[in-house]
C-alpha cells in the first residue's frame, strides 16, 4: 500500500508540475511575444499622381477623296499603303460623257460667237441707213417716219448684240463648267500622306448628284492623334498643357509622352443628342470628354484605331523619398499624417510626418522620415481576438 501511495504521489506531483510550466507558458511568454508585422522600407524613387483614360490613336489629318462626277471608275493607280504626294494621279473615271458635254458647250459658244459677228455686221448697215435719214431730215427734204423706223431698227440691234454678249458669257460659263467636270474625272491626292483605304473597285459606277461618294481615304501618318476619354469626374483636375504619356497593347513598356493640346468642350454623345432624350440618359449614361494630344510616328508603329493607356500627370517628383500608401495611418487635409516605424531593435514608435504627392499606392514623404527606415503597412500576427494583447508599447 506504502508502494501504491508513493506512485500516486509521484504522478500527482509531475501532472501537477506540467500544468504549472504550461500556464506560465500562456501567461507570461504569450504576453510578451511580438507580433509578425509586414513592413516596407522607404526608399527613394520617382513618383506621380495621374488621371487614367482610354484612348483612341487618329491620324494627325485625314481625308477622304471623292468623286465630284457620276461615272465608272475606269483606273485606281493607288494601292493601300502607297504613299502619295499632294497633286498625284489616284483615279480615273470614265469620262467620255464630260468630253461630249465640253463639245457641245463648245459648240454652242461658238455659235454664239458667230451670231453676234453676224449682228455686228447688221448694226453696221443701220448705223449708216440711220445717218443717211438723219442727214436727209436735217436738209428739210427727209421723212420723219423714216428716220424714226431706223432709229428703231438701230437700238433693237444694238439690243441683240447685247443680249448675245450676255448669252456668250453664260455659253463661256457652260465651257468652263465643262472643262472643270472633265478635269474631276481625274482624282489626286490633295495632300501628302499615306493610302489607307480604299472602298471601291475598278469598274464600279458612282453617283455624285446627291454626295460625293469616297474613293480613297489619304491620310498623315507621320504626328498621330490621341483621343482620351476623360471622364466628367477628372475633367476638372486637367489642364491644356499638363504632360502626358500612353502605351500601347503591342508594346506595354514603351511610353509615348507628349503634352495635351485641347479638351474639347462637349462629349462625343452631343451629335447624337436630342433635346427631348438629352434629360432621359443623361443621368445614366458616363460622360467622357475627349483630350487631345499629337505624338511623333516616325518610324509608322502607331496606327489608326489602336488602343492607348493615356496617364495624364497631374503631379509629380523626382527622387522623392516614398512609403506605400497602406502605411499610412491617420491623414488630415494639409498632408499630415501618422506612420509606424520600426528600429533595428524591432521596436515601433508612431511617428507624424509631413506627406505630398499620394497616388493610393505610393506616398510622397516631405518631412519627417529618412530613406532606409521601415514602416508597418500591415500585420499578420496571432487571431484577431488576441492581436490587441500582442501589441508593443507604442512609443512617442
Amino acid at each position: 500500500m506504502q508502494i501504491r501511495s508513493s506512485k500516486l504521489r509521484y504522478v500527482l506531483i509531475l501532472a501537477g508540475i506540467l500544468i504549472a510550466g504550461l500556464l506560465i507558458k500562456v501567461f507570461f511568454f504569450s504576453a510578451t511575444e511580438k507580433p509578425n508585422f509586414i513592413t516596407a522600407l522607404a526608399i527613394k524613387a520617382d513618383v506621380e499622381q495621374t488621371v487614367l483614360a482610354d484612348g483612341s490613336i487618329k491620324a494627325l489629318k485625314q481625308v477622304n477623296v471623292g468623286a465630284q462626277v457620276s461615272g465608272q471608275i475606269k483606273a485606281l493607280h493607288v494601292e493601300l499603303g502607297d504613299k502619295v504626294v499632294k497633286g498625284q494621279a489616284i483615279a480615273e473615271i470614265d469620262d467620255l460623257t464630260q468630253q461630249n458635254n465640253l463639245k457641245d458647250a463648245e459648240a454652242g459658244l461658238k455659235s454664239t460667237q458667230a451670231q453676234r459677228t453676224s449682228k455686228l455686221a447688221t448694226l453696221k448697215n443701220n448705223q449708216l441707213a440711220f445717218e443717211r435719214q438723219r442727214q436727209i431730215l436735217a436738209k428739210g427734204v427727209g421723212v420723219q417716219a423714216d428716220y424714226d423706223s431706223a432709229k428703231a431698227v438701230l437700238d433693237s440691234t444694238k439690243a441683240d448684240i447685247e443680249a448675245l454678249d450676255a448669252q456668250i458669257v453664260q455659253a463661256q460659263i457652260a465651257v468652263d463648267t465643262a472643262k472643270l467636270n472633265l478635269g474631276y474625272t481625274q482624282i489626286s491626292s490633295p495632300i501628302d500622306g499615306v493610302v489607307v483605304a480604299i472602298p471601291v473597285e475598278e469598274g464600279q459606277t458612282v453617283n455624285a448628284v446627291q454626295s460625293a461618294p469616297t474613293i480613297i481615304k489619304v491620310a498623315q501618318l507621320d504626328i498621330m492623334t490621341i483621343e482620351a476619354q476623360i471622364s466628367e469626374a477628372d475633367v476638372p483636375k486637367v489642364k491644356v498643357g499638363m504632360p502626358v504619356y500612353f502605351t500601347i497593347l503591342g508594346e506595354p513598356g514603351k511610353r509615348y509622352s507628349a503634352k495635351l493640346r485641347a479638351i474639347e468642350p462637349a462629349p462625343d454623345s452631343i451629335n447624337t443628342d436630342t433635346t427631348t432624350s438629352t434629360s432621359s440618359t443623361s443621368s445614366t449614361t458616363a460622360i467622357y470628354y475627349n483630350g487631345l494630344f499629337d505624338v511623333d510616328n516616325p518610324d509608322g508603329k502607331l496606327r489608326i484605331s489602336m488602343t492607348a493607356q493615356v496617364y495624364i500627370i497631374l503631379e509629380q517628383a523626382k527622387d522623392a523619398i516614398i512609403i506605400p500608401a497602406t502605411a499610412i495611418n491617420q491623414m488630415d487635409g494639409q498632408g499630415n499624417a501618422t506612420i509606424r516605424v520600426v528600429d533595428e531593435a524591432g521596436n515601433v514608435t508612431q511617428r507624424k510626418v509631413k506627406t505630398g504627392i499620394n497616388n493610393n499606392v505610393d506616398v510622397q514623404i516631405l518631412d519627417g522620415l529618412k530613406a532606409g527606415e521601415k514602416v508597418i503597412v500591415s500585420e499578420a500576427s496571432g487571431s484577431a481576438q488576441n492581436q490587441s494583447t500582442r501589441m508593443p508599447r507604442m512609443r512617442m
